[in-house]
Order: structure tokens, then sequence, then C-alpha cells
């Protein structure tokens, strides 16, 4: 992922997104530590650019660090609504986080019950 790419991801710049992703920006282009625009949008709560990016085709089950998707850090992060977004897009909710102990074996709903967000939970449950 070019620093342009993540610069705009990271600051919620939908024109800029939308301008580089119809240049030809690869929408599932990792950053350095191997997360996607997708994981970056959704663990910041910017749900224009988590929509922007689903529109464009983003991989919404790519797992970077620990096995972590974004709908995974979506949860993480507190963001219920674009937990709900990526479920409704089409998440997988069977993905296992994996290495650290917070996340070892815990799925998106493992995480959110760990989190006691129970408003998230139904949606979550497998």
């Amino acid at each position: 992922m070019n620093a342009a790419w993540e610069r705009a991801v990271l600051a919620a710049d939908h024109e800029t997104v939308r301008a580089l992703l119809q240049s030809g920006a690869e929408v599932n282009a990792r950053d350095r530590f191997g997360q996607t625009a997708l994981m970056l949008a959704a663990h910041r709560g910017h749900a224009a650019t988590v929509d922007l990016l689903i529109e464009h085709g983003a991989d919404l089950d790519v797992t970077a660090k620990y096995g972590l998707s974004a709908l995974m850090l979506s949860v993480i992060a507190g963001h219920t609504e674009i937990a709900r977004q990526l479920v409704r897009a089409g998440a997988d909710r069977t993905l296992k986080g994996s290495g650290a102990p917070g996340f070892a074996g815990k799925t998106a709903y493992d995480l959110a019950v760990a989190r006691e967000m129970r408003e998230l939970c139904d949606e979550l449950r497998i």
C-alpha cells in the first residue's frame, strides 16, 4: 500500500480514496503490517470509507497479524455500526484469531462478548 493510499484511508478522506480507486489503486493492497484499507477503515470507524471499499470489491475476510479481520478489528475498537456493515456485506463470522492471548481461537462474536457489546452479539452469533 503506498503512502498516499494509506494516508487517505486513515484520514477518512473519502474523495481521495474514491479518486485513488478510480485511478487504479489496489483495493486489497496491504500496509507494512499486512492490513488492507478495509481493515484500517474498520478499525478507525470510518463508515463511509468502509462502504466505498466494499463497493469496490474489498476482500472482507483478509486477515493480518493475529489472524484478525476487518470485522474483528471493528469489534475490538468498539465500532458496532461498522461491524454491522461488514456482517451485512457478508463478512465471515467464523474466522478465529491466533497468536495473541486475547485473540487466539476467538471469533468476532467472542470478542464482542468479552467487550460486553450485547447489542451486537446476536448479529455475530454463528
